[in-house]
């Protein structure tokens, strides 16, 4: 039953790719015209190098993909042709978030989730400084999410962006 909610809920989070990209400062969406294994790796191994040890890896389409029968016309109707995802923490971010209110620890792990359609790959995050927004944990939150974005878009040089710099929507 919980496997069932949480396939649903990222049937929905998948089913939002249009939604995502008409402007929602909760959510850094990077796109780039790149094949999802290219991005994945670079994006995986930016992450290790830079401080954040990713701890499992789900391969969110493929888990969704065993529900194709049961859920009909409404599997995938945005024919998502990949949704992969990276759960990472920072030691030290999460000591300081924790410090700061530990409420916010719920932060803690982050990720982020990557998903291919017609040639384009998007790196979506949901921002931390959001969800910190009024917390005594703001400021960490919002230097460990511009640590995270820069993160990514250093893996990404090189590649292929649609757009000024690639990036959907300016930060905040």
């Amino acid at each position: 039953m919980k496997a069932t909610r949480l396939a649903a809920a990222l049937v929905l989070a998948a089913g939002a790719w249009g939604t995502a990209a008409a402007g929602s400062a909760l959510v850094y969406v990077r796109a780039v015209q790149a094949p999802m294994e290219t991005v994945y790796k670079r994006v995986f191994g930016s992450l290790e190098n830079n401080g954040y040890f990713v701890i499992v890896e789900p391969n969110i389409g493929r888990n969704l993909a065993h529900f194709a029968r049961r859920w009909g016309k409404d599997y995938n109707r945005n024919k998502l042709e990949s949704i992969r995802s990276m759960v990472f923490c920072n030691g030290w971010y999460a000591n300081q978030v924790g410090n700061a209110d530990p409420d916010m620890l719920a932060l803690c792990p982050l990720h982020v989730t990557l998903t291919h359609k017609a040639g384009e790959t998007r790196i979506l995050f949901v921002r931390p400084s959001q969800v910190a927004a009024g917390s005594p944990a703001e400021a960490v939150a919002l230097e460990l999410e511009q640590d995270v974005i820069r993160t990514i878009e250093e893996s990404l040089t090189g590649l292929q962006t649609p757009g000024a710099g690639g990036v959907d929507r300016p930060p905040g």
